[in-house]
């Protein structure tokens, strides 16, 4: 954040002593702790893919489109008592990853307490907001069968009130990603959606109404929710969490780091949280179309997360012991992986998406989601080009300066979509975020990394061209097949043709999209994995 970095951390770097005999095992330590988060990670990654896959192709084939449909609201309103997150849970991880890289286990409990009162308040929150759109559902959906109201809101109240219970167990998660100890929070989550789909396709199966998915649903997130507080006492009880360790000066601190933070908390509502919600509102019969289209863009933005998510931690250890030079390579390195990994996930989804919705959700499905997929995949590459710079500056504690390209993104993609919607359709919504995407990264460029020069300093076009530009050629054999592929429903690609892109897009990525030296550092480390696992085994 621009107009605080604490005094504390200021005192810090003053004091920190001469570690350049130290570097490589630092270096060493360092690149390990965010691999293995990476891993932990992406393993959740797995679970939710797994889940995203076999859920809706099950649902889709069970329940009529309409029902489908009101499902998938039920969730997306459910949702929403998430944003009253507002930045909180980063704050919490941020400052206790601060305080414990200098040993403050005291003062790192005291930031996790003031969490914990936030996200008390913002549950209590949540809970007001659940009864609203509950009330209000048939007012939000008036094309909805008037049959469904009655479970949809049911299903609504329990589903928000669950989750807002949630938001207050997310505080206990948020000490293990400050410690940076991924994998405790990550195999709750892990559970959370392995014990999600089991109970749904449950219920389906017996028949249940939409109600009784609404109940299953709430007691996996309650289960969950008190899972992280239990881990908590278990395994981090060294770090104290109790509302009796209020700080007010502490609080206010949090409050001032989160009140940037919670501006683009309600940013990323208005570009990805509002989008189904809309459609429903304006084209209720295309919801569950373009609900399916988000599933796989969601995966790929899952995978990105999982690269930088792990940044945060690290990344607010790191701003008080390396340089403003060294920051700066590191970002351009990090968003290097980051748009290689969009890539090689994004654009299977574009160029084979017809074959992979219909051996999927069906062909009736594939035929009528495939242009919202190939528009809301290419949105989302676009917007996330930035996710690594846009972490980092949050964990440094500077995301005032994201705050210009994230207001700007969401009144663009909120206020385009309303307008694309109500003229066109779904597809409109979807035109809507391609617009936003644009102007967001286009600001990022042109201001946020103006005013933050001097905490990651690179050159915009050294980053432009060494992270984005160049990972870029990955898209080449995709654009000189683009005729093929882009022109129909159905898929224009021979199985050969398919082989021959699938190759020579993964040897630019491993020839282009990283450095000879990234290579080698790459393969040692896989190197070093594999005999780690066989020496466990």
């Amino acid at each position: 954040m621009g107009f605080y970095r604490g005094d504390n951390l200021r005192e810090v770097s003053t004091m920190t002593p001469d570690l350049s005999s130290k570097e490589p095992a630092r270096s060493s330590s360092l690149g390990a702790t965010i691999s293995r988060n990476i891993v932990a990670s992406l393993a959740r990654v797995a679970a939710v893919g797994l889940v995203a896959l076999v859920l809706p192709a099950y649902l889709t084939h069970h329940l009529p489109i309409v029902t489908y449909s009101a499902w998938v609201l039920i969730l997306q309103l459910g949702a929403y008592v998430s944003y009253l997150d507002l930045g909180i849970q980063t704050g919490v991880s941020k400052f206790v990853a601060e305080y414990e890289a200098r040993g403050d286990e005291v003062g790192a409990g005291r930031y996790a307490s003031a969490g914990l009162i936030l996200m008390i308040l913002a549950g209590m929150l949540g809970v007001l907001l659940t009864f609203v759109l509950a009330w209000q559902v048939p007012r939000l959906f008036s094309a909805m069968p008037g049959n469904l109201y009655p479970d949809v809101r049911i299903s609504v109240l329990l589903v928000g009130c669950s989750l807002s219970l949630s938001l207050v167990c997310a505080v206990y998660s948020a000490v293990f990603l400050g410690l940076q100890r991924f994998a405790i929070p990550m195999t709750i989550s892990i559970v959370n959606r392995a014990s999600y789909a089991a109970i749904v396709l449950a219920v389906v199966a017996l028949h249940g109404n939409l109600a009784a998915m609404g109940i299953a649903v709430a007691a996996v997130n309650v289960v969950t929710g008190l899972l992280q507080v239990i881990a908590w006492r278990k395994k981090a009880s060294n770090i104290r969490i109790s509302i009796g360790l209020m700080d007010v000066r502490i609080l206010e601190t949090v409050v001032r780091y989160c009140s940037l933070q919670s501006i683009l908390t309600a940013a990323m509502l208005c570009i990805t949280g509002l989008d189904i919600t809309i459609v429903g509102h304006y084209d209720y019969v295309q919801t569950a179309y373009y609900s399916i289209a988000t599933l796989p863009t969601s995966f790929v933005l899952l995978i990105i997360s999982s690269m930088v998510n792990p940044l945060m931690p690290a990344s607010s250890a790191m701003s008080a012991q390396r340089s403003p030079s060294e920051m700066g390579d590191f970002l351009a390195k990090i968003t290097r992986y980051s748009t290689v990994i969009l890539l090689l996930t994004g654009l299977p989804l574009m160029v084979c998406g017809f074959p992979i919705l219909r051996l999927w959700v069906g062909p009736v499905y594939a035929v009528h989601t495939l242009q919202y997929l190939r528009v809301l995949v290419f949105a989302n590459v676009i917007r996330n080009l930035c996710a690594p710079y846009a972490t980092m500056i949050c964990a440094t504690g500077r995301q005032g300066a994201a705050a210009i390209s994230a207001v700007s993104e969401a009144v663009v993609n909120l206020g385009s979509s309303i307008y694309l919607a109500s003229r066109f359709g779904a597809i409109g919504v979807a035109l809507g975020t391609v617009l936003g995407s644009l102007v967001g990264v286009s600001l990022h460029f042109a201001i946020s990394m103006h005013l933050t020069h001097e905490t990651f300093a690179i050159s915009r076009s050294r980053l432009f061209v060494k992270g984005l530009l160049r990972p870029a050629i990955v898209a080449i054999p995709s654009l000189v097949l683009l005729p093929l592929w882009w022109s129909t429903s159905q898929v224009a690609l021979s199985p050969r043709m398919v082989i021959v892109w699938s190759l020579s897009t993964l040897v630019l990525a491993w020839l282009g999209g990283v450095s000879r030296k990234e290579r080698s550092e790459l393969m040692h480390f896989s190197r070093k994995r594999l005999v780690a696992v066989s020496g466990a085994d």
